[in-house]
């Protein structure tokens, strides 16, 4: 449509849907076909011309701009456009469906809805970002107005924008205020935040603001002071409610709470953006940018991805916090902490050669797939919990819960020098992975051929037949599906570490080991010393216990089920895997070695650790990075400096250098 038709078309005295509807075709028009920033801005500045040159139609779309905002609540479009009622995941999926499949209608009085049919193209927050000030000052020349109010004091005093703003600012300021009184993050508070409580004053203080800006003419510096004290009180809400996140990791994360508080602080920042708007805005290049903003959230609004990444970014919250905690234990940083890694990981290795021969024992019993897969996890379960009550190690456990344990140290990188101590912990990282995959596969091959060798010295029959050994070595084989079942285990391994931070959460959460320390009825059955080591048992291996139970778990009955639904994948363990090829040479003898398949399924080994150890590490540290907000640009600096490391120093990924003689 023309230019010409559309402001003919232009009805100061038309039905409220009427003029949103102009108001589309308007904005749609300035937008063509939104091939460029500068298109549309020479669009803008020329219906801006033709208002200007014609004095009668600029009235008629003044009085049409008057009525068309009296009509709507534009504080709350403000204050509350982008801001989610609650962290209700499938409520919100209903509503961006709703959003996205149905039409929306524009007899609305609400400014929420009449701006996303507005703005709802991809483009509009970069033109409007992007329109020049001398744009944005005749446009604003237009569409001044005077406030609603029916005080004379304010309509003499204050334009409809200025009003708005102040209203929007004291909503805002309000919804701060009770979400900082509510039982749930004020008990959480530290105590100097409780005791100072900035909360109670905001109400008083945003109204110091209002009174000052009616009476800014005689006391300019009064207004000045009032908006000085308003910042200073939002800023100490704001640690009062960053206070609570100490909190959260002492005692459990609470993906509501965590909800909660982002929403303070967004509601935070908008109270300072309004305020830009209101007192530093002669340009008006912040209240497009905060336009801009708006129109900007209408297209996340309707992405079903973006509302999976916030969740994903509050769920990671959870996770990461507790799993790094648990992860400092895995990695080691001088000779001595490799060493016992090397023994413990020696332990888990052999530990593991007796879950291979009973997992052979359980498959002879000809189970169907469904119970073989149960018993078999069963027994992968008891396997793992005994590895870590002897305090011995399974090299794939670790990488899942380290990588959240470097992503917390990655976060707070920003010199020069806290970047090479990011890539030393690194290196100690990679040494500690390769110290226990070497210490599993060296002491679970030969332990699984020697203890074969006793069962058949005592029994007669090898642990698996020829045929089950030459079966072992085609299922290992390099060139075959192992490095994707690897992969696959992999994320069975991170998907363990979840389970692992979810279980260990809730329990610190629900504070149960004090409730087990402490409740009446438990201290009466068990005694108040046996209570006290049983709280103290569950609080430091509740983790432990769920990841490997998990694990197990997973491992025995997840291929089974994946086979009944329909895609056929099965797991590849590297000290497992491992463990059962040691069991083939026990079966078939030296013979074994001139098989040109058991040489390809020897050379598998390594790869599929890279493969177990790599895409858990990866799954786990990639949530890590969202649950701290590591940016990218931050991510691709680490990435260069551990290249460049390894390039000057390969050795040091695989071997701790000799420590400095400190002796004199």
């Amino acid at each position: 449509m023309a230019l010409a038709q559309l402001l003919n078309r232009l009805d100061d005295t038309a039905d409220p849907v009427q003029q949103h509807l102009w108001l589309i075709e308007l904005v749609q028009w300035m937008r063509g076909n939104a091939s460029s920033v500068a298109d549309i801005a020479s669009r803008l500045d020329f219906f801006l011309t033709q208002l200007e040159n014609h004095p009668d139609l600029m009235l008629r779309l003044q009085r049409w701009w008057r009525q068309l905002a009296n009509g709507l609540d534009g504080a709350t479009l403000l204050s509350n456009y982008d801001m989610a009622s609650g962290n209700a995941f499938m409520t919100e999926l209903a509503q961006r469906l709703h959003r996205i499949c149905l039409p929306s209608s524009p007899d609305t009085n609400d400014a929420s809805e009449l701006f996303a049919l507005v703005f709802n193209h991809p483009s509009d927050a970069q033109w409007i970002n992007a329109l020049p000030a001398v744009t944005l000052q005749r446009l604003s020349r237009m569409l001044t107005a005077p406030a609603t109010s029916t005080d004379p004091n304010i309509q003499r005093r204050l334009t409809l924008w200025q009003e708005t703003l102040l209203d929007a600012i004291t909503f805002c300021t309000s919804q701060i205020r009770a979400a900082g009184f509510s039982p749930d993050l004020r008990l959480r508070m530290s105590d100097h935040a409780r005791a100072s409580n900035p909360f109670f004053s905001l109400a008083s203080d945003c109204d110091a603001v209002r009174l000052a800006w009616l009476d800014n003419e005689s006391q300019p510096e009064r207004l000045q002071l009032a908006v000085q004290q308003l910042c200073k009180q939002l800023d100490a809400c704001r640690l009062a409610a960053a206070s609570i996140y100490s909190h959260l990791d002492a005692f459990g994360i609470s993906t509501n709470l965590v909800f909660r508080l982002r929403q303070l602080r967004e509601r935070i920042l908008r109270v300072r953006a309004l305020l830009d708007c209101l007192l530093n805005d002669a340009d008006y290049a912040h209240t497009a940018r905060l336009v801009a903003h708006l129109s900007m959230v209408t297209q996340q609004q309707k992405s079903i991805g973006s509302l999976i990444a916030s969740n994903t970014s509050l769920l990671a919250a959870k996770i990461a916090e507790r799993s790094s905690e648990t992860g400092e234990h895995y990695i080691t940083r001088n000779r001595a902490e490799y060493r016992n890694m090397l023994r413990y990981a020696a332990g888990g290795g052999a530990l593991t050669s007796v879950t291979t021969a009973l997992k052979f024992a359980v498959m002879a019993v000809g189970f169907s797939a469904f119970w073989g897969g149960f018993w078999v996890g069963l027994l992968y379960a008891a396997s793992f919990v005994a590895i870590q009550m002897l305090h011995f190690t399974l090299a794939t456990k670790q990488p899942a819960m380290t990588a959240p344990a470097m992503a917390a140290k990655l976060k707070d990188q920003h010199a020069g020098s806290d970047t090479q101590s990011f890539v030393d912990e690194v290196t100690h990282l990679v040494r500690s992975q390769v110290a226990a995959v070497v210490g599993n596969v060296a002491l679970v091959f030969p332990v699984t051929i020697a203890l074969s060798v006793a069962i058949f010295a005592l029994t007669g029959h090898h642990v698996v037949s020829k045929e089950q050994a030459a079966y072992v070595l085609h299922t290992l084989h390099l060139l075959g599906p192992t490095l994707l079942y690897a992969a696959f285990t992999g994320v069975l391994l991170f998907a363990s570490s979840i389970v692992a931070g979810w279980v260990e959460n809730w329990f610190v959460l629900h504070r149960l080991d004090s409730a087990l320390r402490y409740n009446p009825k438990v201290t009466s059955l068990l005694g108040v010393a046996r209570a006290k080591r049983w709280a103290l048992f569950a609080r430091n291996h509740i983790s432990g216990l769920s990841a490997n139970i998990s694990l197990g778990l997973m491992l025995g009955m997840v291929p089974p089920i994946l086979s009944f639904i329909g895609p056929t994948l099965d797991v590849r363990h590297v000290t497992l895997s491992a463990g059962q090829l040691g069991a083939a040479v026990a079966s078939m003898g030296a013979d074994i070695f001139l098989l040109p398949a058991f040489w390809w399924a020897a050379c598998s080994i390594p790869f599929i650790a890279l493969c177990n150890v790599g895409v858990s590490f990866y799954l786990a540290f990639r949530v890590a990075l969202q649950a701290h907000n590591v940016s990218v640009v931050d991510r691709t600096r680490i990435s260069r400096a551990i290249f460049a490391r390894f390039k000057q120093s390969p050795g040091s990924f695989f071997w701790p250098a000799k420590e400095p003689n400190t002796g004199n």
